[in-house]
């Protein structure tokens, strides 16, 4: 029986793989970027329970050379009826809703015509979002990030947290006077500690547009305003104010 036979020729080369196009990879790193600069947001919240953030805004002035002064000061070490003025003007549920107060979003849908006609309906929470991780300014896709970052922060930061870090990022002075200390200061030349309910409420009034509007120098539109608000506060029930844990929390947590 004959063995079989064999072939020694040269075998036909296998096919290269096929080589990744550069725009293929250029767009795969940019997909990948983006994804981690979505999630970075969500991993650094839970650590601003301990440490003081640094808003976008006071970030982009630094790097532009422009002035920022901020004294970062605990909610403690503000007078009471000053967190309790800013719910009054700013978000009358914050105590209650998970962020997003969706209760006056869909009043202020059904009174918008479009999303240029939408005004209000911003809760503490969601301006927290947009100053420590967003950008300023109106438009769709800002919203879209900053409604998820909302839920995500009233879940993992209690309301006094919220507030202590919102007060502290707000811009309150015409010339980069950041945080409620260094606007207090500069209106009032005193600290935050030691501020009337009226006083309060002029801050509270100025928030929307604190160049323009002048709490140490207000004119009849702002007096007028700040009395809403000194009103509004005084009617707010004290069983519904969140922000009376915080004593205990820093003694359990320390700080």
């Amino acid at each position: 029986m004959s063995a079989p036979q064999r072939s020694y020729g040269a075998t036909a080369p296998r096919p290269l793989p096929a080589r990744r196009s550069l725009p293929g990879r250029v767009l795969r790193i940019a997909l990948a970027v983006l994804v981690i600069l979505l999630l970075v947001p969500y991993a650094l919240t839970p650590l601003y329970r301990i440490v003081d953030p640094v808003s976008t805004v006071m970030l982009w002035r630094m790097a532009t050379g422009q002035r920022v002064e901020v004294t970062t000061v605990s909610l403690r070490e503000v007078a009471p009826v000053l967190p309790r003025t800013v719910i009054a003007a700013e978000d009358g549920r914050f105590c209650s809703h998970p962020g997003i107060d969706f209760a006056e979003l869909r009043a202020v849908i059904a009174d918008a015509e479009d999303f240029d006609d939408m005004r209000g309906g911003s809760t503490l929470t969601q301006q927290v979002a947009k100053n420590l991780f967003l950008w300023p300014g109106r438009s769709v896709v800002r919203k879209a990030l900053e409604f998820p970052l909302a839920l995500w922060i009233d879940l993992v930061l209690p309301k006094w947290r919220i507030m202590e870090i919102y007060l502290n990022i707000a811009e309150w002075g015409p010339q980069g006077e950041f945080g409620i200390e260094a606007g207090s200061r500069h209106a009032f030349r005193k600290p935050a500690s030691r501020l009337s309910a009226y006083e309060a409420a002029l801050l509270a009034a100025i928030l929307p547009n604190p160049v323009r509007r002048q709490a140490g120098a207000p004119g009849p539109g702002l007096r007028r305003l700040a009395g809403i608000y000194v009103r509004r506060a005084a009617r707010a029930p004290q069983s519904d104010d969140c922000l009376t844990a915080r004593q205990e929390t820093r003694r359990e947590t320390g700080r």
